[in-house]
């Protein structure tokens, strides 16, 4: 059709500034064939919505789950280190299935030599969880740690998995069953149908793993007799009775067999658990305490509930009554109990060292106005545990509701022991500690500070993702991992913007820049490395989406719809992509492709900058301004050092050489040109020349900007102009810019006459995770070097110095500091 806009011809390139010289068009030209659609709808990927899980990415009409209630008694062999149970299990098939099996996770098999995970382990290379191994490489020979070592003969020397004693059904008669690997199934004695349960009772057994010799998400650390009197133990327990595998309406049974990384996802269920423990110990857990007055004195249950109320933490077991319990020491019993409604999964923590404060937090609401935030930790815990592990629980409940839904559960706690950081039901795992002083002190650096309250903040969120939205851990692990380290960076930054939590934009480029990368959507086992993949790349993802993408209001409206949605729920990835898009109105179709489905990264270069300006036709306007940029050219050398040389001309020396055109040029306006001016402002339509007339009169810059999609990963265009004027304005160019030519575009921007464009730079805040922040900016800046001093030491800023000890240390006098560096420069020598 007829494209009135043809008339652009009146833009016609007559100067060129400093930000861009006058040479062919340098952008990249696409080939016959190599168009790729990086807009193209997910249809094609995700699964086809039905009548369990609906195109909005809500649970449709007909969504189903299983449901799985636990008995549980249980007692804990300290001597032994060593766990002995009788479970007694009601499986619920709410499915539309005629089940004649039930699948079950043996987690702790994992340890046993002949499983899956001990045989396919690699020596050294990449993705390896545990004590280091270094391949040969580069002509060096192989490494082998002390710590692989050391977890070597801990497998050697322990029968170690789970000893299943018996199975057997409610009235007693024995159910055939099959172990594989990680896994058991048990045979039914008849098929459950649609809307039946199934009673069952496992009898087991396992001694329990030292977690700092085998790098467990779960086991027991011992205390030497040193400086940590009695040599006690910290147990936690995970993982450690049978549990049934999910049964989906996406993949059936997930019964992947269990390598050692990827979790897990589970059902929901009600849990009934006894825990027979030495009398002296504290046990904190999942659920609710039920047998309080037995377990507890008089005294300590008063502290728990002046706790409810309380403005700061309240010892309901004091450091001096954990100090005195680890002296004692008893062969006598005590059995804790504990319920827990609706939850998938149970784990718990035991041990004559634990102190344990606790405070509550009145959420309000209906379902659960009061949370009791509690946690227990020995004496390294020291002052660090006690300032800030029971705060960063409540801070954490405050964020993340926010974002989706009240704290469904009564409890929320923090619990110190060798599992750097795990996370179950109402109950976390935490590991930084303080360090014992020769002068009897602890104290602890900045860094271990950050650490622990990070972590608590990371695995109290996991109660929320996935404890609560039940994503299923070992086929999407960036649903729980990358989802959580989202959040935990929202609330880090609410409770200190300076601590680095890994969650910004510029937090991934190295890694998005990398050879040694897989898609986020790769099922956990096979990612080459777990923490950028499942953790950042996912979170700083979701920070682009909510603050340059969607828009903080966008966002979090259909953040919390997912949350929502989804709450005792089994989410997909489907299910998150489209309700984001659904709730939020926008198609995100392209930035779930680019981030989650391929390994492209963000790399815009800004190419060249042209200026237009608009000619006027008016010959006695547009030629003059043509011989003004014709006398701004650079002088040539010759000519300006005849000159000064005082060379005379020729035509100066004999002046009857000069004729015409010494006075007049090819710039010199004839009444032609004028007659012509004016017969095409006649010719022009009268809104033509109203819209003409207006252009010339506000005689605005025209800026044709080239850029290159170098990276693959189409990202808005985010714009600093700086103008002559010293002022600067920001544009945002959304990414469907990409959608006709994903590898080139140029873009057309239009300033007012007096807004002189001086430079440009691609992505200012660092905001979409850019790999090369040189390309970013016009005209080219110098780039940043740093020379290397010979023998150079690490900069203190990266050391884990410990400044509450060393602060301690007294000031030198010159003739000590002397003796020092004479001592250094001889060593040196």
């Amino acid at each position: 059709m007829f494209n009135k806009f043809l008339r652009v011809t009146v833009l016609s390139v007559i100067t060129v500034s400093a930000l861009g010289s006058f040479a062919s068009h340098a952008a990249i030209q696409q080939t016959k064939g190599d168009f790729e659609d990086k807009f193209r709808q997910l249809d094609e990927v995700l699964p086809t919505p039905n009548v369990y899980r609906n195109a909005a990415g809500e649970p449709g009409h007909k969504y189903w789950q299983q449901r799985v209630d636990y008995n549980i008694k249980v007692t804990l062999d300290e001597e032994k280190r060593r766990l002995d149970g009788v479970e007694t299990i009601t499986y619920h098939n709410n499915s539309p299935d005629t089940l004649k099996y039930l699948w079950l996770q043996l987690d702790q098999n994992v340890y046993r030599p002949d499983s899956m995970a001990s045989k396919t382990n690699t020596f050294g290379g990449i993705g390896n969880r545990g004590p280091a191994t270094q391949s040969a490489s580069n002509d060096k020979p192989a490494q082998l740690s002390l710590g692989a070592i050391r977890r070597q003969h801990f497998i050697d020397d322990h029968e170690l998995g789970y000893n299943i004693k018996s199975v057997k059904d409610k009235s007693g008669k024995s159910l055939h069953y099959v172990i594989v690997g990680t896994n058991m199934r048990v045979d039914l004695p008849q098929p459950l149908r649609t809307g039946k349960e199934f009673d069952f009772v496992i009898e087991f057994g396992f001694n329990i793993v030292e977690e700092d010799a085998v790098s467990a998400r779960a086991g027991y650390e011992h205390f030497p007799d040193d400086e940590r009197e009695g040599g006690n133990d910290i147990f936690l327990l995970a993982q450690w009775y049978p549990r049934l595998h999910a049964y989906t309406d996406y993949e059936a049974w997930t019964n992947k067999e269990f390598l050692g990384r990827g979790e897990f996802t589970l059902e929901f269920g009600d849990f009934e658990v006894e825990m027979t423990v030495p009398a002296d110990h504290i046990v904190s857990s999942t659920g609710t305490l039920e047998n309080a007055s037995s377990v507890l004195t008089s005294t300590q249950r008063k502290r728990l509930k002046e706790a409810e109320k309380a403005d700061r933490i309240v010892f309901v077991v004091t450091e001096e009554e954990a100090l005195e319990n680890e002296k004692e020491g008893t062969d006598k019993q005590k059995t804790w109990k504990f319920n827990a409604k609706n939850v998938r999964d149970f784990s718990w923590a035991s041990s004559r060292k634990f102190m344990w404060d606790a405070k509550g937090y009145a959420q309000g609401g209906s379902d659960q106005p009061l949370v009791m935030a509690m946690s227990f930790y020995p004496k390294e815990g020291g002052d660090l545990w006690k300032k800030y592990s029971t705060e960063s629980i409540v801070h954490t409940l405050e964020v993340y509701s926010r974002f989706s839904f009240d704290y469904p559960y009564p409890v929320a706690q923090s619990v110190n022991g060798p599992v750097g950081g795990m996370e179950y039901p109402m109950i976390t795992f935490n590991g930084p500690r303080t360090e014992l002083q020769k002068d009897g002190s602890r104290t602890y650096s900045q860094s271990e500070k950050r650490f622990l309250i990070g972590v608590v903040i990371h695995e109290v969120g996991h109660i929320y993702f996935p404890m609560t939205v039940n994503s299923d851990e070992r086929q999407w692990t960036w649903m729980d991992e990358g989802i959580n380290s989202f959040l935990d960076g929202v609330a880090g930054r609410e409770w200190d913007p300076t601590i680095p939590w890994g969650v910004e934009p510029r937090d991934i480029v190295d890694y998005m820049k990398g050879s040694v990368q897989v898609p986020i959507m790769t099922q956990s086992d096979s990612v080459l490395r777990l923490g950028p993949n499942a953790y950042t790349k996912p979170a700083a993802a979701l920070n682009i989406l909510r603050e340059t993408i969607l828009g903080r209001e966008l966002f979090d409206f259909a953040f919390k719809e997912y949350a929502q949605r989804w709450k005792f729920k089994r989410p997909t990835p489907s299910d998150f992509f489209r309700t984001m898009e659904e709730a939020s109105g926008v198609d995100l179709d392209w930035f779930w492709r680019g981030w989650f489905y391929t390994t492209d990264h963000v790399d815009i270069s800004l190419d060249n900058v042209y200026k237009l300006r608009l000619d006027t036709k008016d010959p006695d306007i547009d030629f003059a301004r043509e011989r003004q940029q014709e006398l701004d050219k650079p002088m040539s050398l010759t000519d300006e050092r005849n000159k000064a040389e005082g060379i005379e001309l020729w035509v100066d020396r004999f002046a009857d050489l000069k004729d015409f055109y010494d006075d007049n040029d090819r710039f010199t306006v004839t009444n032609k040109e004028r007659n012509s001016y004016q017969k095409f402002l006649k010719d022009l339509k009268p809104w033509e020349r109203e819209a003409f007339e207006r252009a010339v009169k506000e005689d605005k810059n025209y800026y044709v900007m080239d850029f290159s999609n170098l990276g693959g990963l189409v990202m808005p265009i985010i714009l600093e102009l700086t103008f002559a004027d010293g002022t600067k304005e920001n544009q945002y160019i959304p990414a469907e810019i990409w959608r006709r030519s994903a590898k080139s575009v140029s873009k057309l921007i239009i300033t007012d006459k007096e807004k002189e464009l001086v430079s440009v730079t691609v992505d200012p805040r660092w905001e979409t995770a850019d790999v090369n922040v040189n390309n970013n900016h016009y005209p080219r800046q110098i780039i940043p070097s740093r020379i290397e001093a010979y023998k150079s030491k690490k900069s203190t800023s990266k050391v884990a110095r410990d400044i509450m000890q060393d602060i301690k240390t007294e000031l030198k006098k010159d003739e000590e500091k002397n003796d020092d560096q004479s001592k250094a420069e001889a060593v040196e020598q």
